[in-house]
């Protein structure tokens, strides 16, 4: 019977200067392949970004390997395992963001926003307050149809497509939000911690970035003050607080996500459309490879 825990799925990121990101490209990929890793790196000049699956053994390996790198001597990496490998290929990217936001002037390597640890957010949470008596409030920087699968009881979600509209939306919303503290929040941290230090340099006296995002929220106090699941980027779709895949699918036609109710009806079909895509009038189902 084959292990229930077969591959072992990291994700990590890290904001530090990577200037020779192009040459080392190479190395990343002849190494993953040597190793029967897939998944997805991204390489830039702030940092690196990935997402990979592989034995325990390959993992470890490639670890140990990225970490004899100065640069990345303390990269942190979150794990879960799955049966099966979530991935289907290997991509190692050259990119010019780690998460495109358009800000050059947000450089994380020079400073973090102040963050705010799941057991702490937790207890805020519970309170209704923060430790000064400030009301908390959730501030989701995700796409709309991320915060669609689950998201934090009574969070602010600005509805949007694409991080870059970040910026323009909640200097719109600033006033609004004055006097009260203020946390950001995302799937693995990479987006909240540039959109708290966004919000600091534009005036938000009370902000903080929640420390490692979901899914290191899930890990450390389960799904307390959260609704539904969490959207990740790989086969599984979303996660449960206990960081199990669930049910929840994507659509193969407009990548849209179906959830199990949805996959009831007829107009679901696997791999070639959806409800969603039904109701657009896009239904390449006859034709969908």
């Amino acid at each position: 019977m084959q292990s229930t825990s077969q591959f072992v799925n990291i994700a990590g990121y890290k904001f530090v200067t990577f200037d020779d990101a192009a040459e080392k490209r190479g190395e990343f990929r002849a190494l993953c392949a040597q190793l029967e890793l897939k998944g997805t790196i991204l390489l830039t000049p702030e940092g690196i970004n990935l997402f990979l699956a592989g034995t325990r053994a390959a993992i470890d390996q490639f670890l140990v390997w990225l970490r004899s790198d100065g640069r990345f001597v303390d990269f942190h990496v979150k794990e879960s395992t799955s049966a099966e490998q979530p991935f289907t290929k290997l991509l190692v990217k050259l990119k010019r963001e780690i998460i495109t936001m358009k800000m050059p002037l947000i450089k994380p390597e020079q400073g973090r926003a102040p963050f705010i640890e799941p057991k702490t957010l937790k207890r805020w949470l519970d309170c209704g307050h923060d430790d000064a008596g400030r009301p908390v409030v959730m501030i989701e920087t995700r796409n709309a149809f991320e915060v669609d699968v689950g998201t934090f009881k009574n969070t602010i979600d600005y509805r949007i497509s694409k991080f870059s509209e970040f910026p323009e939306v909640i200097a719109a919303h600033k006033n609004e939000l004055e006097g009260k503290t203020l946390v950001t929040f995302c799937t693995g941290g990479i987006r909240c911690e540039k959109a708290a230090i966004h919000m600091q340099n534009i005036g938000f006296d009370s902000v903080y970035q929640l420390d490692g995002g979901i899914l290191q929220y899930f890990e450390d106090v389960g799904g307390d003050h959260y609704d539904g699941e969490c959207f990740v980027f790989d086969y599984r779709t979303a996660l449960n607080p206990k960081l199990e895949p669930t049910a929840t699918t994507q659509c193969f036609a407009c990548r849209a996500v179906v959830t199990p109710r949805e996959q009831l009806a007829p107009e679901y079909v696997p791999g070639k459309s959806c409800p969603h895509c039904c109701k657009a009038g896009a239904v390449p189902s006859d034709s969908a490879p």
